[in-house]
């Protein structure tokens, strides 16, 4: 169901089920958690989450959502597990995506999305109440409207509406992905990844209003006594490109 590699600081994660649109049983929900948790001591410094086929992914397996027992709540887990993940997570959106998968595709850091994808989440179209914490998360991402649209209306979405309400950071022709990719990949490998990782946790605590204010001016004191400090001022003074090491 899922393939995933760690190389060079970059870690890719790929659903790989094409053939029922890379929708996700509790297996492969579990699977993609015991990789991020494996991930989580080592020198990784950015995730890349993606799809192959048609469709990035059609949310929960039919199969596991008919059993009606959700009460330990994988898909939740999966999701704060990835949206808590220290290193900056990119969601690459080779295709459409549907309920569960959504929610999967917010809790990353930023989306790459690919022009001609839609969007979907029929909760109110097979009768299920989404889960409070998934909810709380598309508020959070998108605001109170988007949400209402989103739920209380069961509304599609073409790449044009998911611009609009803030879902995609980016939009490309799907043959240019792979490079739009990379290119923020670079990105954020030339920055440096102790204050990459601590305002990453700030700008999460700040947005669930749960701001730990003595553990971010921790962070910060971290960042200016490192290695990497020194290093940044060093390159701007000497007008190269900084070599960033610490973590």
């Amino acid at each position: 169901m899922i393939d995933a590699s760690l190389k060079n600081g970059v870690g890719w994660i790929t659903l790989n089920r094409p053939e029922v649109h890379n929708s996700l049983t509790r297996q492969a929900m579990s699977d993609i958690r015991a990789v991020l948790a494996d991930w989580s001591s080592s020198n990784i410094r950015v995730l890349v989450l993606t799809g192959t086929g048609k469709s990035f992914c059609s949310g929960v397996s039919l199969d596991d959502v008919a059993d009606g027992d959700w009460s330990n709540k994988p898909l939740t887990d999966l999701c704060n597990a990835l949206e808590e993940f220290h290193a900056p997570t990119i969601c690459a959106l080779n295709g459409g995506v549907y309920g569960g998968g959504v929610e999967l595709a917010l809790s990353c850091d930023f989306r790459i999305g690919v022009e001609g994808m839609k969007m979907f989440v029929p909760a109110t179209k097979i009768g299920v109440h989404y889960d409070p914490d998934g909810i709380a998360r598309y508020v959070q991402k998108l605001g109170p409207q988007a949400a209402r649209r989103v739920f209380l209306l069961a509304e599609r979405f073409d790449h044009n509406g998911l611009k609009d309400i803030g879902f995609m950071d980016y939009l490309v022709a799907k043959d240019t992905l792979p490079d739009r990719v990379k290119d923020l990949v670079t990105n954020i490998n030339n920055t440096a990844p102790l204050a990459v990782q601590g305002m990453k946790r700030t700008i999460l605590e700040l947005s669930r209003g749960t701001l730990n204010v003595e553990s971010a001016d921790a962070r910060i004191a971290k960042c200016y006594a490192s290695d990497d400090h020194r290093e940044g001022l060093a390159a701007l003074s000497e007008k190269r490109d900084p070599k960033f090491t610490s973590y």
